[in-house]
């Protein structure tokens, strides 16, 4: 399926099901959003990667205007919808401030793999208790797929969008296990440095050896 959405390029990757609250501010945005919400229209959210748009990004539903300020700026909850891949840019619009793109929806394999997903959950949650961190994933266990935990994992923006351009879930997740086996080694060896910094000055309380 191929057909035309008005685009707002952002400086992050959204997945299909993430929930992502915006605050609309430039003029060109206010209207696309306005546009978007009279006429129940989606957009699409290129990812933008050192200040390069990419040619795949996430399209996007608008749930909720969650506050109109005086000045015409927005605070909206938006959810996301599907995997696009743009294939031609219009820049320029009649009667509109904002860009537009031809894009196509590629196919997208997605589904629940439990035992695929268990080792990646459990390595992620190993990763967040050495950090220190507590993440509320918001479903089953059973019921979570890559793209709901992609952002709790680790990944660098361009990793994030890696994983987006894989367009089968079993991909996405042995993706996401080869990440976490590589850096949860390199997380655990930098707290136990953090702890013997932390050491460091205190008395210690050391057996002595038998020479």
């Amino acid at each position: 399926m191929t057909n035309f959405i008005p685009i707002f390029p952002l400086n992050l990757v959204p997945y299909p099901g993430e929930e992502l609250n915006l605050h609309i501010f430039e003029p060109r945005y206010k209207q696309l959003v306005q546009e978007c919400v009279a006429d129940k229209k989606m957009f699409g959210i290129p990812v933008v990667l050192n200040n390069k748009m990419q040619d795949m990004g996430t399209l996007m539903f608008i749930t909720e205007v969650a506050k109109q300020y005086d000045n015409g700026e927005m605070d909206i909850k938006t959810r996301g919808v599907k995997v696009f891949r743009i294939l031609e840019q219009i820049t320029t619009i009649p009667d509109k401030l904002y860009s537009g793109a031809i894009v196509h929806y590629p196919a997208n394999a997605e589904g629940h793999y439990q035992a695929l997903m268990q080792p990646v959950l459990s390595a992620i949650r190993q990763l967040h208790q050495l950090l220190k961190i507590e993440k509320d994933f918001k479903k089953p266990d059973e019921l979570l797929c890559s793209y709901d935990v992609a952002h709790h994992a680790g990944f660098s923006m361009e990793e994030e969008y890696e994983l987006l351009q894989l367009l089968q879930e079993k991909q996405r997740l042995e993706y996401l296990k080869r990440h976490i086996v590589k850096i949860l080694p390199l997380v655990a060896s930098l707290e136990s440095l953090k702890e013997k910094i932390q050491m460091n000055g205190h008395f210690k309380n050391l057996g002595g050896f038998d020479i």
